[in-house]
């Protein structure tokens, strides 16, 4: 009943039976020891160092493609490159502000990373609010368990907005710019806002004069600084991208060029989010940083190597295949639990479009205590920590924890039928 007072839902899209839901939200928090912690946030900043610097290295000079170290293709042939921001400066030379990692757990007790979600990623206010949930009712476990706190994630968020603002004098002017109340994570966007205290605009709410841009008021037009946008890069400025979008802000790309405006995350970053990149994060890791990976990825093939194909279609059966550029659950082959007509439909995407396809084993994702309604039970989970690049990188203590409701799932995303968790860190 706390959720549905509280409006937290997200929208599930083409779904006839109604576009909001409530987030299943299960009591039973998943708890994390000093030690585990401190090993996921070492490879975490690791992860997104390494990242920021790919980012700036394929915009600018491009040495990791220049030398072969990742084939040049792959980068110019990904969904979100942006070639036409080549060469182009983004303030403090940071393109991933926040970043949420999907990470598992193996059947060897060792967390892996799953993918990176850098464009826009979504979660942290379902993460902020099942703590206050079970702040609520069970007040006394607080009391008792030296549980590490959450709260101070919009003031990162704030600062690290404040941190990449254009030079001015006085406090910058930073906003939430949300595409409206019909996307799924429009709950998020207004809790955000409100817990930062800023302005949440659409794109009708913003203008462009003389490459800056302007906030409309009740007392006449306000200059913006800084822009958490929540909108891909395709609707965000229909002069540069789709031209037939209505969300974004025309003229936008012109103010950013130059460097009137900042944005996060930065355009450009979605090609870091394709899972054809993320095969090569490993490598970045050991060409930038000269360290070896701290966390692993899942072993991946993929479909456009030649070798690698003729294994996923000889054992599609036993593989999840996923779509280079979708999220949430979407374009993804679960093939244990696939039937053969799936199986065939995948195999023919794969053969026609393999560039956007990538195939893991199954990992035996590791389970916590979930209550069921009417008893306790295993169910799989994965963790998606939130990550802040600003001055510092800063990782909230915990993250969201996924989990799939069904027994036996391995999909624990919302759209898909999974729920929620709250996350304990312990201090020591």
């Amino acid at each position: 009943m706390y959720f549905l007072r509280q409006g937290i839902t997200f929208n599930v899209y083409h779904d006839e039976k109604g576009t909001e839901r409530i987030f299943p939200f299960d009591p039973v928090p998943r708890v994390l020891t000093a030690a585990e912690w401190e090993h996921l946030e070492a490879g975490l900043i690791q992860r997104i160092t390494a990242l920021n610097l790919f980012l700036h290295d394929i915009y600018h000079d491009q040495h990791i493609l220049n030398d072969g170290t990742i084939p040049r293709r792959y980068v110019e042939e990904a969904k979100n490159y942006r070639p036409e921001f080549l060469g182009m400066d983004v303030p403090k030379d940071i393109y991933i502000h926040i970043c949420g990692s999907d990470l598992v757990r193996g059947g060897d007790g060792q967390f892996y990373v799953l993918e990176d979600n850098g464009r826009c990623p979504s979660g942290a206010s379902y993460l902020l609010e099942n703590r206050n949930a079970l702040k609520r009712a069970f007040p006394s476990l607080f009391e008792t368990s030296d549980v590490r706190p959450l709260d101070s994630y919009p003031r990162e968020l704030l600062a690290m907005l404040r941190y990449i603002s254009p030079a001015r004098e006085g406090n910058p002017v930073c906003v939430l710019l949300t595409p409206g109340c019909h996307n799924s994570a429009y709950f998020e966007h207004c809790y955000l806002a409100r817990e930062m205290g800023i302005p949440i605009v659409e794109g009708r709410d913003l203008v462009v004069m003389d490459q800056f841009v302007f906030m409309r008021t009740t007392k006449g037009l306000q200059r913006v600084d800084v822009i958490y946008r929540r909108i891909d890069d395709d609707f965000i400025d229909p002069v540069v991208f789709r031209k037939d979008s209505v969300l974004g802000v025309p003229g936008l790309m012109n103010a950013y060029r130059a460097g009137n405006v900042a944005l996060a995350n930065a355009v450009g970053t979605g090609v870091a989010d394709d899972k054809v990149m993320y095969t090569f994060v490993p490598k970045m890791i050991e060409y930038y940083l000269g360290q070896e990976p701290i966390l692993p990825n899942v072993e991946t093939y993929l479909a456009s190597e030649e070798n690698d194909l003729t294994y996923i279609l000889d054992h599609l059966p036993e593989l999840v295949v996923k779509a280079a550029n979708e999220s949430g659950g979407y374009g993804m082959l679960m093939g244990p639990a696939a039937s053969k007509k799936q199986i065939e439909e995948f195999r023919a995407k794969l053969i026609e479009d393999p560039r956007n396809y990538i195939a893991q084993p199954v990992v035996s994702l590791s389970q916590s205590p979930t209550w069921t309604g009417d008893e306790m039970s295993g169910r799989h989970v994965d963790l998606r920590p939130y990550i802040i690049y600003g001055e510092e990188v800063k990782i909230v203590p915990g993250g969201l924890t996924r989990v799939a409701l069904t027994k036996g799932s391995l999909v624990v995303n919302s759209s898909q039928g999974g729920g929620s968790k709250d996350t304990w860190v312990l201090r020591g």
